[in-house]
This record gives structure tokens, C-alpha cells and sequence, in this order.
């Protein structure tokens, strides 16, 4: 092993070099964490700017399927409503009374199941529900039109007022009707007619 003056310079110099190269490592790696950094803030900012345009499509998206269903909702009542209107008005009587208004309150109460939320019903500034009779038990048959109007969900109501949906108030007309016969047909070809009462007075004849 040599020893003297000159190998403590070298053993100095090869310490030096070996503490370069690990910074010059160092140092070389801080621009890859730089660029991994770089990417992973490019891929937030586009994952903002996506969010940014999907948000607002994704909503009128739910907005276009809520609209259809709460009209759905809104006709399946009336429907239901009209038909049992129908049924009662099959069987009125002069001993009921007022026997149409009787008929309307009932099916306004069928109609209560609807909310009176503008978006189902408007209610505001007067009810919007109107209910059309007629026949009753002597008629060959019996109709309820039912019609209220639905204010368009925010972003359908001008879409609604371009394909001609919406009226002068800017709401849906929705209207349904029901029939029926307040007799079966054989009836029809009865002497006694439709009349319950002759019917009852044949009956009584009958027995006497």
C-alpha cells in the first residue's frame, strides 16, 4: 500500500468525484418528478374541464326523463279518476240530490293524490282542474273529462312553447275522457227501456 503526500490528494479527489456523480443523480432525477408532477395536474385540469361540459348534460338528460314520468303520473290518476266519475254517474238518481256536483266533488277527491306542486298541477292564482259530465243513469252512456294544466319543468318550458306543447300561460294542457254504458245491451232491447224506475215498476207488477 503506497503512502505519502500524494495519496491523500488522490483518495480526496475520488471522494469528490463519487459526491458529484450522487448529485448529478439527484439532480437528474428531480425532472422526471417534475414532469409526473406536470401530467398529474394536466390530468386534474381535464378531468375539471370534462366534468365541466358532462354536468350540464347529465342534468337536462335527468330533466328530460323526470318530464315524461310526471306526466304519466298525472295522466294514470285522471284516468282512474274519470272511470270510478263514470261508474257513479252510471248509477244517479233524482234521490241524490245535487247529484252532478256531488259527482264532481267525488272526482275532485280521486284527483287528490296529485301534487300541488306546479310541475304536476298548477294551482296557483285558481285550481286548474275541471271535470266535464255527462248522462246519467237513463243514458245509454255515461263520460267524465278530466283537464288540468302542468307547468314544464326550468329548460323545457321553451322547448315546450316551440313545438306548440304550452298555451298562453306557458303551461301543458292535459285532458282525458272515459265512456262507458251505464247498461249491458241487452237492456236495450227491453220493453221498460233504460228507466231504473220502470224497471222497478215492472218488477212490482210482476209480483202483484
Amino acid at each position: 500500500m503506497r503512502t505519502g503526500p500524494g495519496c491523500g490528494i488522490r483518495r480526496s479527489r475520488v471522494i469528490t468525484r463519487t459526491r458529484r456523480r450522487r448529485i448529478l443523480r439527484c439532480r437528474g432525477s428531480l425532472p422526471g418528478s417534475r414532469r409526473i408532477a406536470e401530467r398529474l395536474r394536466g390530468e386534474r385540469g381535464q378531468a375539471t374541464v370534462e366534468a365541466a361540459f358532462a354536468l350540464p348534460v347529465l342534468f337536462l338528460l335527468a330533466l328530460l326523463l323526470l318530464q315524461p314520468g310526471i306526466l304519466l303520473y298525472d295522466r294514470m290518476v285522471m284516468e282512474a279518476a274519470a272511470a270510478e266519475g263514470c261508474r257513479l254517474l252510471a248509477t244517479r238518481s233524482d234521490a241524490m240530490g245535487d247529484a252532478e256536483t256531488l259527482c264532481e266533488e267525488y272526482v275532485l277527491r280521486r284527483l287528490g293524490s296529485v301534487p300541488s306542486a306546479a310541475c304536476f298541477h298548477v294551482h296557483e292564482g285558481g285550481c286548474t282542474w275541471r271535470v266535464e259530465m255527462s248522462g246519467d243513469e237513463r243514458s245509454d252512456r255515461v263520460a267524465v273529462r278530466v283537464s288540468t294544466e302542468v307547468r314544464p319543468l326550468p329548460l323545457l318550458d321553451g322547448g315546450a312553447a316551440l313545438l306548440g306543447l304550452a298555451n298562453e300561460r306557458g303551461n301543458i294542457v292535459m285532458s282525458v275522457e272515459r265512456s262507458m254504458p251505464t247498461q249491458p245491451a241487452w237492456t236495450a232491447g227491453a220493453q221498460v227501456g233504460r228507466d231504473p224506475a220502470r224497471w222497478i215498476g215492472a218488477w212490482i207488477d210482476e209480483d202483484g
